[in-house]
């Protein structure tokens, strides 16, 4: 039985509870924190990402917000905030911020689910997949402009470019 079949034989299915068999697919460490929220832990190449999903009755919406520590030098933040902004005009799935207070990257993206809708696996599996991918993708970047002095063009050459194997 394909994994978008298992367990989710009515139309009445919770996004959260779609959300937690994913993590149990995935052997991805989980607690749900409540019926309407789950946070998970979800291995990177280059780090671990903390991972929470939310479902919000007011506005049919499942959030997610996945965050990786981050505590760039305070003279480095301009370049900081212009890489994240180059960085956002590159994808359409999500956006990146920065929580100072925290130290947290943040991606962030809901799925409106207006009108009774259901999110399917899939649905819930590629939002997850490509947050990921995401923080994957821009974290040298992030990473050269807070440490290394580098413009935020010229970083994000890193993001632009498709990566093949493993250093």
């Amino acid at each position: 039985m394909p994994l978008s079949e298992h367990d989710f034989l009515t139309d009445e299915v919770h996004p959260i509870d779609i959300v937690e068999t994913l993590a149990e697919h995935h052997a991805w460490e989980f607690d749900r924190v409540g019926d309407d929220q789950i946070a998970m832990a979800v291995e990177g190449q280059w780090r671990s990402y903390s991972l929470t999903l939310a479902w919000s009755h007011p506005d049919e919406t499942l959030r997610l917000i996945c965050t990786f520590e981050m505590e760039p030098p305070a003279d480095r933040m301009p370049a900081l905030y212009e890489v994240l902004n180059l960085a956002n005009d590159m994808v359409w799935s999500g956006n990146f911020t920065h929580w100072g207070p925290q130290n947290l990257m943040v991606w962030r993206y809901g799925l409106a689910l207006t009108g009774g809708q259901t999110a399917t696996t899939e649905q819930i599996d590629a939002m997850i997949q490509s947050a990921v991918s995401a923080c994957e993708r821009f974290y040298p970047a992030f990473q050269l402009v807070a440490w290394a002095d580098r413009a935020p063009e010229d970083a994000l050459k890193l993001a632009i470019s498709k990566a093949y194997g493993r250093a």
